[in-house]
């Protein structure tokens, strides 16, 4: 079968134009053959060669090689990509020496050997192809770099509390400080953590997010550091950690404080050396990122030796940074409501909805546990349901989906069980143990999704289902 390439073959000798693309026919898909290099221009600009084969000297008495280093240049301008093979004459090895300095491949010597030309062509062939995967992969990496660098929401909010936030992040992010985010969920963790990374000397590479809430512990290892092929049972190829697919950017730690102990001191010695060693290797590999951390365990508890190593957390808060809850930057509420009227009644093809003032003025009285994603899913279900241009407190139902914080106390995370609906629909009771299960653990959703047997993904997916 013969391989797949197109060679042109540049000389201005007949002969050997003929016996060349007699003998490459054979072995390769398209060979086109050109006596005047003068035609060179035109000729690239009309096909996509993956090899040529370029004659030093044209015309009789040439012997300098100039001629070749010329039309080399315009290879080279023209058409980068192309891999040249100088074709030179015996006594001429030392200018194709010196073109392969100046950007050559490889050399045939004449009279030549057919299977030194078949070599010779199939090995340039194979760096053609491996230099456009390569250039692939450079794009495709370029487009996932943009992917996760694109300001996908905005961070809205001009009070005082953001304020200070924004001026925090302003001053770090230039920094390769470690930084970690505190604020409970809903508050935009990841949104500020993607603004460090931007602001940063970091933007142009990866910014990758990590939920350590939701690895299991016999994985972290292997999602964090790698592991060669072969490490353990269903490792069939080396697979790259986290860590090293960061490289050059920015890791997302989320969830940090959900992390045991045991765990914490493996990353904490990773952290210390820069130096990762994937499962099954005995290689050090090092390393280059910032760390970005966040959770929404309260600092008093993170400071408590019996859950968090204080090394660790040493290691991580460089620069912390304390996002405030909706409930206490209401100036932001309206502003940031209106943000999602416009991006939902574009979603789902609504005209510009607007906010009554007596929602206005129910929004601004919610407490909001659930924070900013909570007043998106508002929003959301919100502009589903409205039947008319004004969004009124009824779209909302804010004080039948979510309890308010001042309903959060001791007694409410007493019941471990759930009292059923009278009607015994499997949606019905699902949406209650989901909400009692929110209740209990204030909305921690890391606790709420352990205690229901489900990962964060999934408790996400039922209560944007259910409306929660």
């Amino acid at each position: 079968m013969k391989q797949q390439g197109h060679i042109l073959i540049v000389d201005d000798d007949q002969d050997i134009l003929v016996a060349g693309k007699l003998l490459l026919k054979r072995k390769f898909s398209q060979v086109d053959i050109c006596n005047r290099p003068e035609q060179l221009p035109s000729l690239l600009a009309d096909n996509s060669f993956d090899v040529i084969l370029l004659d030093m000297n044209f015309g009789p008495g040439e012997s300098s090689g100039q001629q070749g280093f010329h039309w080399l240049s315009q290879i080279q301008q023209l058409a980068p990509e192309v891999v040249v093979i100088m074709i030179t004459a015996h006594g001429g090895v030392d200018i194709a020496v010196e073109a392969i300095k100046q950007g050559a491949t490889d050399f045939i010597a004449k009279p030549w050997h057919n299977e030194k030309v078949i070599a010779t062509v199939t090995t340039a062939l194979e760096l053609k192809h491996t230099r456009a995967e390569s250039q692939q992969l450079k794009v495709t990496n370029q487009a996932l770099v943009q992917a996760t660098t694109t300001r996908s929401d905005a961070i809205i909010g001009d009070s005082p509390a953001m304020q200070n936030v924004h001026s925090l992040v302003s001053r770090a992010a230039p920094t390769d400080a470690n930084v970690l985010i505190l604020g409970e969920n809903g508050t935009g963790k990841e949104l500020i953590a993607r603004d460090i990374h931007r602001q940063s000397a970091r933007a142009e590479q990866v910014f990758l997010s990590v939920d350590l809430g939701a690895i299991s512990e016999s994985l972290f290892e292997s999602e964090l550091f790698g592991h060669k092929k072969g490490a353990f049972t269903g490792a069939q190829q080396d697979r790259i950690g986290k860590i090293k697919a960061a490289e050059g950017g920015t890791l997302f730690l989320d969830e940090i404080g959900n992390l045991p102990l045991h765990l914490q001191a493996k990353l904490l010695t990773v952290l210390e050396q820069r130096k990762v060693t994937p499962l099954g290797s005995n290689q050090e590999e090092a390393f280059n990122i910032r760390i970005v951390a966040a959770t929404n365990v309260s600092k008093a508890k993170l400071c408590d030796e019996q859950y968090f190593r204080q090394d660790l957390l040493f290691r991580l808060n460089t620069v912390e940074i304390t996002l405030p809850p909706l409930r206490e930057r209401r100036k932001d509420i309206i502003a940031i409501a209106e943000h999602f009227i416009t991006l939902y009644c574009k979603k789902y093809q609504k005209a510009k909805l607007q906010l009554s003032d007596e929602a206005k003025a129910a929004m601004l009285d919610y407490q909001w546990p659930g924070n900013i994603r909570a007043l998106r899913h508002a929003i959301e279900r919100a502009i589903i349901l409205c039947e008319g241009d004004t969004l009124s407190p009824q779209d909302f139902q804010l004080t039948h989906d979510t309890p308010s914080v001042a309903s959060y106390s001791q007694a409410d995370k007493a019941p471990n069980t759930v009292s059923l609906p009278d009607e015994l629909n499997l949606d019905a009771i699902e949406k209650m143990a989901i909400a009692q299960a929110l209740k209990k653990h204030v909305y921690n959703i890391s606790h709420t999704a352990k205690e229901l047997g489900l990962t964060r993904a999934a408790l996400y997916r039922r209560m944007e289902k259910h409306g929660l």
